[in-house]
């Protein structure tokens, strides 16, 4: 079933440019939904008159954009910060801003810790950017937080970006999430999901492509229950499905990737959707994060061990030359060895080409972080040491059966490590690196020749 074209995009008010020539610098830490963000905050700042600055040294706005999923995320933006108040007390025309999670999460202590900040702004403001720098130029220091009666029309859509490449782009469908992992702070700094309308995606996404964007990324907290809250047809099910295949039919668009499904939300019909549509690459990240049926249930994950394999293995089956890879934590509270032992032996069945690891840190205002049994952090450090040895060798394994394969490539640029080389990324997201200056965004079939675990190496066919 197709889905409904639904709704006007909400966009940000015209206004004439009142800062021609002034400079402006973003800092992202955090994950591509941060980035994105920061993106868009650089088109809304040069749709304002700015140009990007080279540094601190000549920046009029400086932008941080936060994360707070990792134990330092606070004291990295405090750290920032303090640098930054050096540099405005010799220049007090400068404008600081933090925006994001943390600045959700922790708007009162970011005023407290540092009131040199002109700007505090939530995950779901950024829009209003350069007003809320008005006002901080007009009247003083501002604190625009989102709260919880956000819904679909607060969503912007068709925010002017500043993008790294002009091949590829991400495109947010959901914002939010209503899963309750009890690891997990985004929840309570990004709100509950609400899905972007189909219209607007879709016409996002043929814009983009107009413009010769050859690659997309769909993204979410949780992409596989996108449009639930929309009642497509009147009834309350998701149609991520569906968009894939509506975002595979726009022209000049190659490639899809998407980005994070769920592990216990991902059917039949999404494996199917991937498998029947060609611009929807062969790669798949699910994020298993403990092999430990106990763990699992008290992270509040919602499948067992065994239910993820037979998804992963399901997934397998129906798309050909499909690449995996995963979240996994280590140590968290009430982890035992034996909980430990059975990660291994699910990363070691599981056989993913890669993984994302992180050593368990306690973020406040989780459920996890008020349960006992917290992991003494050298035993999780020396976990963490042998499950990344065991996914290394795996790893490598997999590259390594790709050895005088022939594989579509789409370059990114010069490496950047050795200029003589440059940087591709196959249709499964594994990095190939190939002698020689090659434009970015163009597609190239390239034989590989050499493996290592994170990246492959190789030569153009012919």
């Amino acid at each position: 079933m197709s889905i409904v074209e639904l709704g006007m995009p909400v966009v940000p008010e015209r206004r004439i440019p009142t800062r021609p020539g002034r400079r402006y610098l973003v800092r992202t830490f955090g994950c591509q939904m941060n980035e994105h963000d920061s993106e868009r905050v650089g088109g809304l700042f040069e749709a304002d008159g700015m140009v990007p600055a080279s540094g601190v040294g000549d920046a009029d706005v400086v932008l941080i954009n936060t994360c707070c999923v990792r134990e330092n995320a606070d004291n990295r933006l405090y750290g920032h910060l303090g640098q930054l108040k050096a540099v405005k007390d010799e220049r007090p025309g400068m404008r600081i801003l933090v925006g994001g999670c943390l600045a959700q999460k922790d708007r009162q202590v970011v005023q407290e810790k540092a009131p040199w900040v002109d700007v505090v702004f939530g995950t779901h403001n950024l829009h209003r950017v350069v007003t809320l720098l008005d006002h901080a130029e007009e009247w003083g220091p501002v604190t625009e937080i989102w709260d919880e009666t956000a819904s679909i029309d607060d969503v912007p859509s068709n925010l002017p970006t500043v993008r790294e490449v002009s091949h590829s782009a991400w495109v947010t469908i959901t914002i939010g999430c209503n899963n309750g992992c009890t690891f997990c702070i985004v929840p309570v700094v990004r709100g509950r999901e609400i899905s972007r309308r189909p219209a607007d995606i879709l016409r996002e996404v043929r814009d983009l492509a107009a413009e010769g964007v050859v690659e997309v990324t769909l993204l979410g907290q949780n992409v596989n229950s996108y449009g639930r809250d929309l009642a497509v047809d009147g009834r309350r099910r998701p149609i991520f499905a569906d968009l894939l295949r509506r975002v595979g039919e726009v022209d000049g668009i190659r490639r899809i990737r998407f980005t994070s499904p769920h592990p216990k939300d991902i059917k039949d019909d999404v494996i199917a959707a991937m498998a029947e549509t060609p611009a929807v690459c062969e790669q798949l990240h699910l994020p298993l994060q403990s092999g430990s049926a106990r763990i699992l249930r008290a992270m509040q994950r919602g499948y067992t061990p065994e239910r993820f394999l037979a998804k992963l293995r399901a997934a397998e089956a129906a798309i050909s030359g499909l690449a995996t890879s995963t979240d996994v934590i280590v140590g968290f509270p009430g982890e035992t060895e034996s909980d430990f032992d059975d990660t291994l032996q699910v990363v070691e069945e599981a056989r993913f080409d890669g993984a994302f690891m992180f050593i368990y840190s306690p973020r406040p205002g989780t459920a996890a972080a008020e349960m006992d049994g917290h992991v003494d952090p050298a035993v999780a450090s020396e976990r963490f040491s042998r499950l990344a040895e065991l996914q290394r060798r795996i790893s490598l394994q997999k590259n390594e059966e790709l050895i005088g394969r022939t594989l579509e490539v789409l370059v990114e640029g010069p490496s950047k490590k050795d200029p003589g080389m440059a940087t591709a990324r196959t249709r499964t997201n594994k990095v190939l690196h190939l002698p020689g200056v090659h434009l970015s965004g163009t597609f190239i079939d390239a034989i590989v020749e050499r493996a290592a675990p994170s990246h492959l190496i190789g030569r153009v066919a012919g």
